[in-house]
């Protein structure tokens, strides 16, 4: 779960420049900009968001599944199923989606609230305690069987997620087989009984200055993968940073470890996929 403030809108954080002229080409899709600062800017955001498709998948038993769908042009391409930080299927992680299909992804950002997306922490909050975590688990579980048969897949998926996405990265990957796992300080408070499902390896981002996600709940992850016969399945990065520090529009952002920390979750993502 996201701290009120490590995953608040930015306070007094200075704001990423962009000249007018390439905002302009970005617009008309004649230039490319950083992540980051497409992210940081709502109207940008919702321009690279308007490239995804809005998605429904059927699962068996239950409503569809609902999602923002981003195509490489490649085909035989890996998948990743992203998940939302608390706010839910918001411009951002649209965005983030269109990006990874950029970089030749099959790239599915799924929508676990069926909401629209909080704008506020007490809409945000409101939206975590009306999660079904049975129905949630049950509609991840369908998006990576969906993902996998995809025709213009490889068949190998990865799951990626930030802040309750990154916990519920973790809890998809349990819930069954994938070929990586990316968590962006996430929940990972697991016993060794629950991490034996695991079937692929893992990736860890987080921050020293996080007081949710601290180096003692990672620690305790730590010691539960190798209790778990998995300890050579994790790799776990610490940036001096805090809680949020890869949203840039999050109080706490740090753009130096954000873009390390992107370098090294491609380079995971693009091993262990393909």
């Amino acid at each position: 779960m996201c701290d009120l403030d490590g995953c608040g809108a930015h306070k007094e954080m200075p704001p990423i420049i962009i000249p007018d002229e390439q905002r302009r080409a970005f617009l008309k899709g004649l230039a490319a900009l950083p992540l980051a600062a497409v992210l940081f800017d709502p109207v940008l955001a919702r321009a690279q968001a308007d490239t995804v498709e809005m998605i429904e998948i059927d699962m068996p038993g239950g409503a569809p599944v609902k999602g923002a769908l981003a195509l490489p042009d490649a085909e035989n391409a890996p998948a990743l199923l992203l998940v939302h930080e608390w706010w839910g299927l918001n411009d951002q992680i649209k965005s983030v989606a269109a990006e990874f299909a950029k970089l030749g992804f099959i790239a599915f950002a799924i929508d676990l609230f069926d909401a629209e997306p909080a704008t506020t922490p007490d809409g945000a909050m409101a939206l975590i305690k009306g999660l079904d975590a049975d129905l949630a688990t049950k509609k991840l579980v369908t998006a990576i069987d969906w993902l996998k048969k995809n025709p213009q897949g490889n068949g190998k998926v990865g799951t990626i997620g930030w802040c309750f996405g990154g916990g519920w990265s973790l809890n998809a990957s349990l819930a069954t087989p994938v070929d990586a796992t990316v968590i962006y300080y996430g929940n990972v408070a697991k016993t060794a009984d629950e991490l034996k499902a695991l079937k692929g390896p893992v990736l860890g981002n987080f921050g020293t200055e996080d007081q949710n996600i601290d180096a003692e709940m990672v620690a305790g992850f730590e010691a539960a993968m190798k209790e778990a016969g998995k300890a050579g399945e994790l790799t776990v990065n610490w940036y001096t940073a805090d809680h949020g520090f890869a949203n840039p529009t999050s109080a706490r952002y740090d753009a130096e470890d954000t873009a390390l920390a992107w370098d090294r979750t491609l380079a995971f993502l693009k091993a262990n996929l393909g």
